[in-house]
């Protein structure tokens, strides 16, 4: 009887370090506390807004999910009035635009320079690679050039950094 006692406790001890483990390993959780919730999360929450034909957005939406982003995908018929509203010069422009907490992020953009925007909060508008360059995420090829990211301050566009 208290070998099936101590088995038990022994069992119920490790299911208890099982699930603290995966508590403090998973990212992207929530905590619920009360009337308010806490959110803990590495990644914020994504919206990307493209047009309904275009595939590479696709590709792009597909290589945020498999990085652990969760994605809002809005399909809009006229992609112009989006660009206008988060004030990305026709220059910059790219086939979608997506919002990574407060940062817009115009393209095909490689995580890397996501991950250095949401690091160091730069007081700017956000972050744009224009064009579709082959090698970038969704896009096929290889990278032939260095990928030069703006960044987008009031319409206004300096390099931001160069992968």
């Amino acid at each position: 009887m208290k070998q099936k006692i101590i088995l038990s406790l022994i069992v119920i001890g490790i299911g208890v370090i099982v699930i603290i483990i995966n508590l403090i390993t998973s990212s992207n959780q929530s905590i619920a506390k009360n009337d308010s919730e806490v959110i803990i999360s590495e990644k914020p929450m994504v919206t990307v807004y493209k047009s309904p034909s275009c595939g590479c957005c696709v590709g792009y939406i597909s290589h945020l999910k498999q990085n652990g982003y969760e994605v809002d995908v809005i399909e809009a018929d006229d992609m112009s009035t989006i660009k206008e509203q988060y004030n990305i010069p026709q220059s910059m422009e790219s086939c979608h635009t997506s919002i990574f907490g407060e940062y817009v992020v115009e393209g095909h953009m490689p995580l890397e320079a996501v991950e250095k925007l949401l690091k160091e909060k730069p007081e700017i508008d956000g972050i744009a690679l224009p064009n579709m360059p082959a090698g970038t995420p969704g896009m096929p090829g290889i990278q032939k050039a260095p990928y030069i990211i703006y960044s987008l301050d009031d319409g206004v566009a300096t390099q931001f950094m160069e992968l």
